[in-house]
């Protein structure tokens, strides 16, 4: 299967109200993600544009939404910390984007295929859990923590569990009535007899709770305990004309560029954001009701030339982000036009009505959240993985439990080193079968060797012919071998030499010996040293 066969405009009906929710819910994770990066604000908007249009049309995924990731958010803040200047930092972004381009061209791509499907499970399942639970101080109306941040340690020093304690002592009634309200239509929109309705298929619910904020927030503003503060509303950079408008974007300063600190972060930038990008295409596929499988090589080029232009016009760094891909595929995108056009709609709005943009209550985007967090940790997953087994389960909820109290990286790797645990345990208990308990004394000793013996199953095989009783018969059967690596060979030769020391009579079936020869060369030559 390839992805995005059809046309840019061939599925508007479907794409164009998805990409109003996906700019609905992007609008405040470029802000957040800017202001938790200790970036200029309007730096996560150009990131938002770019990631929806130059991204976009590069990119080959159908469902794949590009922008600022919180997963980045140390990297930058310490990056610009670390450079002294926000424009020698730009700098570096543009060098990453090049390194990025450098790797889609090598084909490095591959790599992310390698990631089990339990632990990309589980990275979909841990985004969630942090989702919901970061959406619940908004959706009372606590703002201390931006929009964006998903890390469990917070910048503003709290962590996910202790803020929903702290919040007890901010509760803003009128932001819990919008919020509350908003999830009951989310819920309703999702009933079977309202997709029946043809305005309602058209109509998405997440706009419709977004209009009614708008609209509840000026009716609270006459009322004072219901009144939402400033802190408590989107809050986008506002130009007073085109001219301050365009003096929002910055240049990098080229004048650093053969200073090593520059090219020691791009590189690391590079290698983050080309990491979770890969990570965010094989969870979005997975999500995708199509199936539709994303050329990965050919996304790295894309984001790394969106990277490029970002760094070039002062934006931050951008990655696919799964955040929004799920609100996407959840809204009904069919193809790349809905991270297109939600890229147009963050540059005309944040050009024409950011002041119309900052009546929006994070509350009722709270809302929206929830319901997308909710949907990517759905009990039924973990039913699912439960029934898998453990090989499957274990990974998954290490996974989870790692990007909760971490973040993504560290909750992948986590999951990798699990599962990779796994294999190796697997391939220490399965390229043979003997049983001690099974033996009895008389009867030969039948080691069955499987399909591929690799040099993991060395010290399996070594122990289990350790363990061979004296005076005993052995058959070495490998008959159903493919495959067996020189150094079990070589454990198998010296296994026969001491069996002469221990009255073991050892027969071998079908065993290509032909590394035999090498070994006793390797081994006189050793004595002869």
């Amino acid at each position: 299967m390839t992805s995005n066969k059809k046309g840019l405009f061939s599925n508007l009906k479907s794409d164009f109200p998805a990409s109003i929710v996906v700019f609905l819910v992007a609008l405040p994770l470029c802000l957040g993600i800017a202001l938790a990066s200790d970036a200029p604000l309007f730096s996560g908007i150009i990131a938002g544009i770019v990631g929806g249009t130059v991204v976009a049309l590069i990119s080959k995924s159908s469902l794949g939404v590009s922008g600022p990731a919180a997963g980045l958010v140390i990297i930058v803040s310490e990056a610009i910390t670390d450079l002294g200047t926000f424009e020698v930092f730009l700098l570096a972004v543009v060098i990453a984007g090049a390194f990025q381009i450098i790797l889609g061209v090598i084909k490095a791509g591959i790599i992310g295929y390698y990631f089990p499907v339990a632990v990309i499970k589980g990275m979909l399942a841990g985004i969630g859990i942090s989702i919901f639970f970061k959406q619940i101080p908004h959706a009372v109306g606590y703002q201390k923590d931006p929009e964006g941040d998903l890390a469990f340690s917070q910048v503003d020093g709290e962590n996910t569990i202790s803020e929903l304690f702290n919040m007890v002592d901010y509760i803003n009634p009128g932001a819990i009535i919008i919020a509350l309200i908003s999830l009951g239509i989310l819920i309703l929109w999702e009933r079977p007899f309202m997709k029946k309705i043809a305005l309602f298929g058209i109509l998405q619910g997440a706009l419709v709770v977004v209009l009614l904020g708008i609209g509840l927030n000026l009716v609270f503003a006459d009322i004072s305990f219901l009144r939402l503060t400033p802190e408590q509303t989107v809050n986008i950079p506002v130009a007073k004309d085109l001219g301050q408008f365009v003096d929002q974007f910055t240049l990098p300063d080229f004048s650093k560029i053969f200073e090593g600190a520059v090219w020691f972060i791009a590189a690391k930038i590079a290698v983050v954001a080309s990491l979770e990008t890969l990570l965010c295409v094989e969870a979005t596929d997975k999500l995708d009701p199509e199936k539709n499988i994303t050329p990965t090589n050919r996304e790295l080029v894309a984001q790394g030339a969106g990277n490029m232009v970002s760094g070039l016009i002062g934006g931050l760094p951008i990655t696919q982000v799964i955040v929004r891909s799920s609100a996407n595929i959840q809204s009904g995108g069919k193809t790349k036009a809905a991270a297109f056009f939600h890229g147009i709609l963050l540059l005309v709005s944040a050009i024409t009505i950011p002041t119309a943009l900052n009546l929006i209550p994070y509350s009722s985007l709270a809302a929206i959240l929830l319901v997308v967090g909710f949907k990517l940790a759905k009990p039924s997953l973990f039913k699912e993985m439960y029934r898998l087994g453990v090989s499957q389960f274990i990974p998954f909820i290490v996974t989870i439990l790692g990007i909760y109290f971490g973040d993504l990286l560290i909750g992948i790797g986590l999951g990798l080193v699990v599962a990779i645990f796994h294999i190796l345990y697997k391939n220490y208990k399965v390229p043979f079968y003997f049983d001690p308990k099974d033996y009895k004394k008389g009867k030969p000793v039948v080691i069955q060797l499987s399909e591929h013996v690799t040099f993991l199953n060395k010290a399996s095989i070594l122990k289990t012919l350790n363990q061979i009783p004296d005076g005993t018969d052995v058959i070495i059967d490998a008959t159903a071998a493919k495959s067996i690596h020189p150094d079990v060979k070589e454990i198998v030769h010296d296994f026969e030499d001491n069996a002469k020391t221990r009255n073991i009579n050892v027969q071998k079936i079908a065993f290509d010996d032909d590394t035999t020869d090498h070994v006793k060369q390797f081994n006189e030559a050793m004595q002869g040293d």
